[in-house]
């Protein structure tokens, strides 16, 4: 009977599901704004290389 107590009490891989559930939301997140993502980082890059043609 201790022994079914103490493992419903074990919690040592709890970090382990967490870190899992946090990818999971990430990668949502990441493809439900592909899109946008895309387009900014294209913006981001143009930004950076008009600028950079100022420098040189």
């Amino acid at each position: 009977m201790n022994m079914i107590k103490n493992f419903l009490k074990d919690e040592s891989g709890m970090g382990a599901v967490e870190i899992i559930l946090i990818i999971v939301v990430l990668i949502g997140l990441v493809v439900m704004f592909k899109d946008k993502i895309e387009k900014l980082a294209k913006e981001i890059f143009k930004s950076i290389e008009s600028e950079a043609k100022k420098i040189y």
